[in-house]
């Protein structure tokens, strides 16, 4: 596989913003070296049938699903739609040899599988170099579906999921609660939840301490209030009400 530094991914770019430049600090920070050493005994060694992707792509794939809160699809989906990623990742330009959603999602199970804690100083790293400007927020919570059947071995549902019901739809499973750095967008903190807990219940778990201002969608209507934090704007995205929808969808803002 040809190699691919940062600068020929973005080279193309007539301005650095600030992704790249996050990137380009974590591919000079990062001690890439001793955790690809650390991790090689354990990858898989591809005896048979095709080659295995380098250790240091698939590190690579990982720490941008932490850094940018990627689920394995999506990061898939990320490094054909981005080329700052794939030049991150040492994908060649033409999007070739790119790993499915099942190979990062065995790459990212085998840090927990081995005990590789050395991971997680690296998950630190954009706080602790500066690199979140941490004067706001953005708040979000998403539900991840899981099997309601009960036609297992047990015979009952999973008991740390909850059915929940989102507009006319229900779902089963569970809720992640996300903060994001509302500069950098960064992701600094998630929480998981059963579906049902309602996202204000862990607002205030989702803040560093440090914003200045939160922003997130109607579900966080309050939270200025339930969460205690003076001092901090919430900046509540709230729907208009459904006679003026109908009003500005038939003819734009009526003035």
């Amino acid at each position: 596989m040809k190699r691919l530094s940062l600068a020929n991914g973005f080279e193309r770019s007539t301005k650095r913003t600030r992704r790249p430049a996050f990137l380009g600090e974590m591919l000079a920070v990062v001690p890439w070296d001793a955790l690809v050493a650390r991790i090689a005994p354990f990858a898989p060694a591809g005896t048979t049938g095709r080659p295995p992707y380098p250790v240091l792509l698939l590190l690579r794939v990982h720490f941008l699903q932490q850094w940018f809160s990627l689920a394995d699809e999506a990061a898939r989906e990320a490094l054909y739609d981005i080329p700052v990623y794939r030049a991150f990742a040492v994908i060649d330009p033409g999007a070739t040899g790119i790993p499915d959603a099942t190979t990062i999602l065995r790459f990212r199970h085998l840090p927990g599988r081995h005990d590789l804690a050395l991971l997680q100083k690296v998950k630190a790293l954009p706080g602790a170099r500066g690199l979140m400007v941490r004067g706001g927020t953005l708040v979000d919570a998403r539900i991840a579906r899981a099997p309601s059947s009960t036609k297992d071995r047990t015979g009952t549902r999973d008991p740390e999921m909850h059915q929940t019901r989102k507009g006319n739809q229900w779902f089963f499973g569970m809720k992640a609660h996300i903060g994001v750095d509302a500069d950098s967008g960064l992701v600094h903190t998630v929480v998981a939840t059963p579906a049902n807990v309602h996202d204000l219940a862990v607002a205030g778990s989702l803040l560093h301490g440090d914003e200045a201002v939160v922003h997130g969608d109607s579900g966080y209507e309050g939270g200025a209030r339930w969460c205690d934090t003076p001092g901090v704007a919430w900046m509540v995205a709230v729907p208009l009400p459904r006679n003026r929808q109908r009003k500005e969808g038939a003819g734009g803002p009526q003035h």
